[in-house]
C-alpha cells in the first residue's frame, strides 16, 4: 500500500488545527472521493480511492508563541496518523518545509497550509494525476481570496521580474500547495541552503508537472505571519536566489554611466576650445552627483545581497534544529 504525506507547516495556528484535521481525516476516509474542488461534480469514476492508501499527516510546528504545539499534542494523542514535529525556535516558513520533507516517510508528499486556505477536496485530483505519472502536481489559484489590490499586483510583477530574470520558468499564481513525488521530495533535500526559496526550487527541480485549479479559500482565523517585511524578504531571497541579473545590472549601470560621462566630457571640451563657451550649471551638476551616488549606493546594496548570502552560507549552519518529534527528543539527524 503506499503511503502519502501531508506536510503542514505551522506558525501561531491553534485555533485553525481542529478543523483542518477533521477535514484531513475526511480526505483519508474517503469522504471527499466524490467531491471537487473545481466544479462540485461528482468525478469519483476517474479518480483512487483514498481508502487505497495509508495516510500521515506531519505538522511542523514553526516555534509558535500560542498553543499551537499543545494542539497538535492533543490531535497526536486521538490520532495515531498525526506526526508532530517540534522546531527548537521560529526558523521561518521555507525551512520548516525542509524539516518536513526530512521527516516525511511518504511516497507523495501533499504540502498545504494551516489556515484553511488550500482545499482539501483538491488532493484526490492531485493523486490521479501522480499516479499518472506526474512528479509535481501543483495547484494553480484561480482566485485568490481576500487579497488586497496592492499585494496582487506587486506579486505578479515580482513574478513576471523574476521571469524576466531567471532561464528557470517560474509559474506566477502558484503556490505551496502541491503533491510532490519522493523523487522530487528527494531532489529539494539534497538542497541544503539555508536561505531558501522554495517555491523557485520547485521549478529548478524540473520533472514533469501539472497543474491543477482552485479557489483560495479566506482563511479560517488568525492572523497571517506573512507581512510586508516578510515578503519583501522572501522576494530578495527569489531574486538573489535564481538570478545573478541585478549583479549584471550593476556592471551595465557602471559602463553605461562611465561611456556617456566620457562622450559628454568630449563634447564639453570641443565646445569650448572651438567656441569658447564655458561650462555652466551648478545645479544641473549637483543633481548629475546625486544621481550618481544614489546608483553607486544601489549597486553597493545588491552586491551587499549576494555577499550576504555568501556570509550566511559559508558558516554550515543546519537550516533548522528539531526539538521533539511526537513528544521525544530527536536522537539522530533525519
Amino acid at each position: 500500500m503506499k503511503k502519502i504525506t501531508v506536510l503542514i507547516p505551522a506558525y501561531n495556528e491553534a485555533v485553525n488545527l481542529p478543523a483542518l484535521h477533521t477535514r484531513l481525516c475526511a480526505l483519508a476516509s474517503g469522504e471527499l472521493d466524490n467531491v471537487s474542488a473545481q466544479t462540485g461534480t461528482d468525478n469519483s469514476a476517474e479518480r483512487p480511492r483514498m481508502t487505497d492508501y495509508e495516510w500521515e499527516f506531519l505538522f511542523v510546528n514553526d516555534g509558535s508563541s500560542d498553543n499551537t504545539l499543545a494542539v497538535l499534542n492533543t490531535l497526536r494523542r486521538t490520532d495515531p496518523r498525526v506526526t508532530v514535529v517540534d522546531l527548537a525556535r521560529n526558523f521561518g516558513k521555507e525551512n520548516a518545509l525542509l524539516a518536513g520533507f526530512d521527516i516525511a516517510s511518504g511516497d507523495a508528499v501533499v504540502v498545504m497550509d494551516a489556515d484553511l486556505q488550500h482545499p482539501p477536496e483538491t488532493v484526490p485530483e492531485m493523486v490521479k494525476y501522480w499516479e499518472l505519472g506526474y512528479v509535481d502536481v501543483y495547484g494553480r489559484r484561480r482566485s485568490r481570496g481576500r487579497e488586497s489590490w496592492l499585494r496582487h499586483n506587486l506579486t505578479s510583477v515580482f513574478y513576471r521580474t523574476l521571469q524576466a530574470l531567471t532561464s528557470i520558468e517560474m509559474m506566477p499564481g502558484v503556490g505551496d500547495f502541491r503533491l510532490l513525488d519522493r523523487r522530487a521530495v528527494n531532489a529539494l533535500t539534497s538542497m541544503r541552503e539555508t536561505q531558501r526559496y522554495t517555491k523557485g526550487m520547485f521549478s529548478w527541480i524540473g520533472g514533469s508537472k501539472y497543474g491543477i485549479d482552485f479557489d483560495v479559500a479566506d482563511r479560517a482565523g488568525g492572523h497571517s505571519s506573512f507581512g510586508p517585511r516578510q515578503l519583501v524578504a522572501l522576494a530578495l531571497q527569489g531574486l538573489t536566489g535564481f538570478t545573478t541579473a541585478p549583479l549584471r545590472f550593476a556592471s551595465i549601470s557602471g559602463i553605461t554611466i562611465s561611456i556617456g560621462a566620457f562622450v559628454y566630457l568630449v563634447y564639453a571640451l570641443v565646445k569650448y576650445a572651438c567656441y569658447g563657451d564655458p561650462v555652466r550649471g551648478f545645479a544641473t551638476l549637483l543633481c548629475v552627483m546625486l544621481l550618481l551616488g544614489g546608483l553607486q549606493l544601489l549597486c553597493l546594496g545588491i552586491i551587499g545581497e549576494y555577499i550576504g548570502r555568501i556570509f550566511i552560507e559559508t558558516k554550515g549552519r543546519p537550516p533548522y534544529i528539531i526539538d521533539t518529534v511526537n513528544g521525544r527528543p530527536l536522537t539522530s539527524a533525519p
